[in-house]
C-alpha cells in the first residue's frame, strides 16, 4: 500500500470516528442535565479526534493525494 493510500485510509478511519464522537457529543447535550458530568471527557475525545482528521487531512494534501 502507498503512503498516499494509507493517509486516505487513515482519514476515512478518522473522519468516521470524529462522526461518531459529533453525534455522542449531540447525544448528550440534547440529554442534558442528565451526564452533564460526561461533558468534558466526551468532548475532549471530539476535540482529539477532529484534530487528528485536521492532521491527516494536511498530510494528505501535502502527499498530493
Amino acid at each position: 500500500m502507498s503512503d498516499v493510500e494509507a493517509l486516505k485510509a487513515e482519514v476515512r478511519t478518522l473522519s468516521a470516528q470524529a462522526t461518531q464522537a459529533k453525534m455522542d457529543l449531540h447525544d448528550l447535550s440534547e440529554d442534558l442535565p442528565l451526564g452533564w458530568e460526561k461533558i468534558p471527557a466526551v468532548a475532549a475525545s471530539c476535540h482529539d479526534l477532529y484534530a487528528r482528521l485536521t492532521q491527516a487531512r494536511a498530510a494528505l494534501k501535502a502527499a498530493g493525494g
